[in-house]
C-alpha cells in the first residue's frame, strides 16, 4: 500500500491495468445484458419488467460500494497521509454518484409497472436517495476545501461519517415494511433461479470492472492535470 502511494509507481501499474479493467468490464456487461434481455425467461409475477434487474442491481451495488471505497480512501488519508488517498476519493466520488443515480432511475422505471408508482418514500428508496445527495455534498465540499487551500481533513471526515447510511440502506427492507423486495442476492446465497442468475453475475462483475477502470482513468487524468499546473507555476515564477 505504501509503495503505491508513490505516484510514479502507481502510474506504472495503472497504465496497463486501466484498459484491461475497462474493456473486460465492458465485454462482460454487453454479454450479460444480451443474456438478460434475450436468453432468460420472464418472471412469473413481474413478467418482462424484471429484466431491468441486470442494470439496477449492479448500479445499487456500486452506488454503495463506491461510497465504501471512498470512505476507505478518506480513512487512509487521515491515518497515513498517503499522497494518492485524497486523490482516489476525488476520483471515486463522481463515479459512485452516477451509479447511485442510475440505481434510482432504473428503480423508478422498474417500480412503475411493478408497484404502480414511479416513487415511494419507503426505507430503501429514501435512504438510497440520501446517499446520492451525500455524494453530491461530498463533491461540493471537497472542491470548496481544495479551492480555499484546505488540507483535505474535512472532506475525509465527511466521507467516513457518510458510511452510517450504508447499513441503513442494506437493512432497510428488514427494519421497515416497504414496497421494495427483500435481499435476493448476497455473497453466499441467492433466491434467484439459475436461469436468471448467470447474466446478473456477469453484469455485476462487468460493471465492477468498469468502475475500477474509470476510477483509474480519472486518477491518471487528475495526476496529469496536477503535473501540468505545477509546470506552469514553475514557468511563471
Amino acid at each position: 500500500m505504501h509503495a503505491l502511494a508513490n505516484p510514479t509507481r502507481f502510474l506504472r501499474l495503472a497504465r496497463p491495468l486501466t484498459p484491461i479493467l475497462y474493456w473486460s468490464g465492458l465485454l462482460l456487461v454487453l454479454v450479460g445484458a444480451w443474456g438478460g434481455l434475450t436468453q432468460t425467461p420472464p418472471d412469473y409475477l413481474q413478467k418482462e419488467s424484471v429484466r431491468i434487474l441486470y442494470i439496477h442491481v449492479p448500479a445499487a451495488w456500486l452506488g454503495m460500494g463506491g461510497w465504501s471505497a471512498l470512505a476507505i480512501a478518506c480513512f487512509t488519508y487521515l491515518v497515513w497521509r498517503h499522497p494518492l488517498a485524497a486523490l482516489a476519493a476525488r476520483a471515486i466520488a463522481p463515479v459512485g454518484a452516477v451509479f447511485a443515480a442510475l440505481c434510482l432511475t432504473t428503480g423508478s422505471i422498474w417500480g412503475r409497472p411493478t408497484w404502480g408508482t414511479w416513487w415511494q418514500w419507503d426505507g430503501r428508496l429514501t435512504s438510497m436517495l440520501l446517499l446520492f445527495f451525500v455524494y453530491i455534498a461530498w463533491i461540493a465540499l471537497e472542491r470548496a476545501d481544495r479551492e480555499r487551500g484546505g488540507d483535505g481533513r474535512i472532506p475525509a471526515l465527511f466521507g467516513m461519517a457518510g458510511t452510517v447510511l450504508l447499513p441503513v440502506i442494506r437493512y432497510s427492507v428488514v427494519w421497515w415494511n416497504t414496497l421494495h423486495q427483500g435481499q435476493s442476492l448476497t455473497l453466499t446465497t441467492s433466491t434467484i433461479h439459475d436461469s436468471m442468475l448467470w447474466p446478473l453475475l456477469m453484469t455485476l462483475t462487468g460493471f465492477s470492472l468498469l468502475f475500477g477502470g474509470i476510477v483509474l482513468m480519472r486518477m491518471r487524468a487528475i495526476l496529469a492535470q496536477q503535473r501540468v499546473e505545477a509546470r506552469m507555476r514553475r514557468m511563471a515564477a
